[in-house]
């Protein structure tokens, strides 16, 4: 049985009225790509939710953009709000499976507590110093358990923090422009921990997967927004490099495009530079089947150029990532 697995940011898909590109026009230049990754499990990030009056929040884009497609009749699971009636109005991961999907969760501190932080650069009006707030990720983990012929995989899709910094009240002139270079370097700290956190907590599930079944298989996938010897992928990997316990080496997760040449791997440009931000991760026993990878970077454009507008360049400004396994039957 060949199977392929793949993850896709599709970069904000949306539907808001008067958006440019169109969704149209998006749809036209994206399905071919998704054609072509012609996966069985397909990780998506950043779907985003539209609203019809007497309905709840739901994933009408997405519907739109699978339409005409293999994948418009596989099963699919998405992230829900906090009050789990609806989708999130942006930034939704999504699983798409041609297997049976036995039961999906996400979790959002269930692991890993969100963090309390003293800020040192926020600014009040009340002045003096700050207490201590709650740092927590921005978006929850999706899990899904997969059926595949007699075996269950595990199924986790995550889209972790993106390095800009997080607001620090005080210290930003506009938008775009921060008042110090030290409310900027405080931004990026909290950035980074928020990434970290997330990829704590998913290593602690990954744990947990192992602890109820030794030999379970499990592949997380998603955009990390960072590279694979970054920390918050190598806190999802485990190596025994890291550890220094060999008792912990059937529970190491392996990066697919490590099989990729390093030239042809890179998921992302940003200021004329590749970046490998979008990964698949197997578990070991997984290795006995994996075939190879894929990144479908050929027609990747650098939107942190000048004049790179999301008019002149309706796709998105990921690239998928695919990985192939040959699984007996």
């Amino acid at each position: 049985m060949n199977l392929r697995i793949a993850t896709f940011n599709l970069e904000n898909l949306d539907n808001k009225p008067g958006q440019k590109p169109t969704l149209e026009e998006r749809i036209k230049v994206m399905r071919p790509q998704l054609q072509r990754i012609n996966a069985d499990i397909l990780c998506l990030q950043e779907v985003n939710g539209q609203e019809e009056a007497g309905n709840p929040r739901r994933l009408l884009a997405l519907d739109a953009f699978l339409k005409d497609t293999q994948y418009a009749s596989f099963n699919k699971v998405s992230t829900m709000d906090e009050g789990g009636s609806q989708v999130y109005r942006e930034r939704n991961l999504v699983i798409i499976s041609r297997y049976e999907i036995l039961e999906h969760q996400q979790y959002k501190h269930r692991f890993a507590p969100a963090p309390l932080y003293r800020t040192v650069t926020e600014v009040t009006s009340g002045g003096g110093e700050q207490a201590a707030k709650e740092i927590t990720w921005e978006r929850p983990i999706l899990h899904a358990r997969i059926k595949i012929g007699e075996r269950i995989l595990n199924v986790i899709n995550l889209h972790l923090k993106s390095k800009l910094p997080t607001d620090i009240q005080g210290q930003k002139l506009d938008n775009f422009t921060w008042k110090t270079s030290s409310g900027w370097a405080e931004g990026f700290f909290l950035s980074s921990m928020k990434r970290v956190g997330q990829a704590l907590e998913t290593r602690m599930l990954i744990d947990k997967l192992f602890d109820e079944a030794e030999n379970a298989w499990i592949v997380v996938c998603g955009d990390f927004n960072a590279d694979f010897d970054d920390v918050p992928v190598e806190a999802i990997r485990g190596r025994v490099e890291n550890t220094g316990n060999g008792e912990l080496a059937k529970r190491i997760m392996l990066p697919c495009e490590m099989s990729i040449p390093e030239s042809a791997r890179f998921s992302l440009y940003h200021q004329g530079k590749g970046n490998m931000l979008d990964h698949l991760l197997v578990c070991r026993n997984m290795l006995a089947y994996y075939k190879g990878s894929e990144v479908h970077n050929e027609l990747l454009h650098d939107e942190s150029i000048a004049f790179a507008t999301d008019i002149k360049f309706p796709e998105s400004d990921h690239a998928p990532v695919i990985a192939e396994f040959e699984i007996p039957d």
